[in-house]
């Protein structure tokens, strides 16, 4: 199968696509999706082309709305618009060198503006899904096709809520909550949890995790996401089993994972801040419930994006990476 290389959505806007796939951060405080698709949202190529059918893989939530009200602008119909949950394990170690580990999962559905609540898909969503589903397969990914999208990147964000924050407030990856010391006999890791103050991690910061936890699960139900298991809706164990599930990962000596947002502050890149945790915030006060963990988190991360962005805008132009 031939294909071409394009330096830019500008270069690629001579054709007509039936899926146009996003695959870049969610960082609208510096460039909105729509300004990425602008090209293909232009009088000109809505003249000559159908709108393709656009697949939002970031993190995060409501990453859709932007694209959507963009299309939807344009009168050529209802937007059709894919999102999905992407769990995958890996990390850029350096120029051309990415870890990957064995765990490669994408759920799939359609986005349906301001609409949680319907659980079935449609046949001509179901083709839509279906006609990305395998070509996602045929590259050897694991693709699951929901019913209802939103509950299942809501449940993905309890991860990025509470972990990938305290990681990058910290500046300390997750064994630094959970790992025991080296026993002196085997291999030499770090960070650990010290034994002096092991007690005083138990005692606050753990039941911090679970406090983050509780709060969006009784923001989940204020949405209408039922406790139902699986991807039916966000189940009242939900918290515990990521925090059980995060914990056995992370007690390994193995354990190396940075998590993205950590690892955007650490190469002085914008972090995810307004689409993982802003959004919980924003979506919490649309529905009247108080969230004041997650707002704390998002009260201090500003902080640092704030810093991050003041940095890039120092920097000469040409220059990238982390400088102070």
């Amino acid at each position: 199968m031939g294909g071409t290389v394009c330096r830019s959505v500008e270069e690629a806007a001579d054709q007509r696509y039936d899926y146009v796939v996003l695959t870049t951060k969610a960082i609208p405080e510096v460039v909105k999706t729509s300004k990425i698709f602008e090209p293909l949202l232009r009088k000109g190529y809505n003249e000559h082309f159908k709108q393709p059918t656009y697949v939002i893989m970031q993190n995060g939530l409501n990453v859709e709305v932007d694209l959507y009200n963009a299309i939807k602008a344009l009168n050529k119909g209802e937007p059709k618009i894919i999102s999905t949950a992407v769990y995958i394990g890996a990390n850029m170690l350096e120029a051309n060198l990415v870890e990957h580990n064995d765990f490669d999962r994408v759920f799939l559905g359609v986005y349906r503006h301001n609409d949680r609540l319907t659980s079935t898909n449609t046949p001509e969503e179901l083709e839509l899904l279906n006609g990305f589903s395998k070509l996602i397969e045929s590259g050897g990914s694991t693709v699951a096709i929901v019913p209802e999208i939103q509950r299942v990147k809501f449940a993905k964000n309890f991860w990025n809520v509470a972990f990938s924050g305290m990681a990058t407030l910290t500046q300390y990856t997750l064994p630094a909550i959970f790992r025991a010391p080296p026993d002196g006999t085997g291999e030499s890791y770090s960070p650990y949890v010290c034994p002096d103050t092991a007690e005083l991690i138990e005692t606050y910061t753990i039941p911090l995790i679970k406090g983050i936890f509780e709060e969006l699960i009784t923001l989940a139900r204020a949405l209408g996401f039922p406790d139902a298991p699986g991807n039916e809706g966000i189940s009242a164990d939900t918290g515990t089993r990521i925090l059980e599930g995060t914990k056995a990962l992370h007690l390994r000596a193995d354990s190396t994972h940075v998590p993205s947002m950590l690892l955007d502050l650490q190469k002085g890149l914008p972090i995810e801040v307004e689409v993982i945790v802003g959004e919980v915030v924003r979506m919490a006060k649309e529905v009247n419930v108080e969230v004041p963990r997650v707002e704390t988190l998002y009260g201090l991360l500003l902080v640092v994006q704030n810093q991050i962005l003041r940095k890039m805008k120092e920097r000469p132009q040409g220059t990238s990476g982390a400088q102070d």
